[in-house]
């Protein structure tokens, strides 16, 4: 399976560089995982509503330009279905015996993601009603999905 974070601006923390090399290299014995950043928006301060949503149509049209048209999509949304780590390996597990052979995870940037994008999702996950930095956001579903992998497996991993 093809598992590709689709997702807006790039990581300039090494910190979270690093644990994003680390996760796509554990993901490498259970998938094909590949990361495709596109540019983010200059946001300014206290940027009024127009403007933000124009951010986010600009950043979208540039997810849209990068997805692939055989890709099964989930969006991070906050107003997204919450699932724990064993239902999110089952929702791993279903999408491949259905014969789903890309995911594609959609990550917007500060301003989240355009409805646009929204609706070209097959389905939206959520990890919390909290707001997540989306660099952050990066670590954290590559080591959910990670994990996921290793439930599907039957393998011994950390709680």
């Amino acid at each position: 399976m093809r598992i590709t974070i689709l997702c807006v601006g790039r990581v300039k923390e090494k910190y979270f560089a690093g644990a994003i090399s680390e996760y796509m290299k554990r993901l490498t014995r259970y998938c094909r995982p590949e990361i495709i950043e596109v540019p983010d928006e200059k946001t300014p301060e206290n940027a009024p509503p127009a403007v933000e949503q124009k951010i986010r149509e600009t950043e979208g049209a540039r997810l849209i330009g990068k997805m692939s048209p055989d890709a099964y999509r989930v969006a991070l949304a906050i107003d997204g279905k919450m699932l724990s780590s064993e239902e999110l390996s089952g929702f791993l597990s279903e999408r491949m015996v259905r014969g789903v052979s890309h995911l594609e995870f959609l990550i917007g940037g500060s301003l989240g993601l355009s409805e646009e994008v929204l609706r070209k999702a097959d389905f939206r996950l959520s990890f919390s009603r909290m707001t997540f930095p989306h660099q952050l956001m990066r670590v954290i579903l590559l080591e959910q999905v990670y994990r996921g992998f290793k439930i599907m497996a039957g393998e011994p991993y950390h709680k």
